[in-house]
């Protein structure tokens, strides 16, 4: 089974990834961006018996910093 985890930064806290990705934008001339927000996105491939709590018992002891990011789990329809 392939899940896939999804980080991003919880609103209010500081990106400075995302910062400078935007003024890197608007430095290339791609106008009407707003806003940046720089996220990681992880990819693991788990046997079917790993359970939902257990993915996300992965994500807040090692994957995610609980305190300024929040997670999101998919699990992913495999491909015919």
């Amino acid at each position: 089974m392939k899940v896939r985890i999804v980080v991003t930064l919880k609103p209010g806290v500081l990106d400075p990834q995302g910062r400078a990705i935007h003024k890197s934008l608007d430095g290339l001339g791609f106008a009407g961006i707003n806003d940046v927000r720089a996220g990681k996105v992880i990819d693991l491939d788990v046997d079917d018996a790993v359970s939902d709590a257990d993915l996300e018992g992965m994500c807040r002891r090692l994957i995610a910093n609980s305190v300024i990011e929040n997670f999101r789990i998919e699990r992913l329809e495999p491909v015919a």
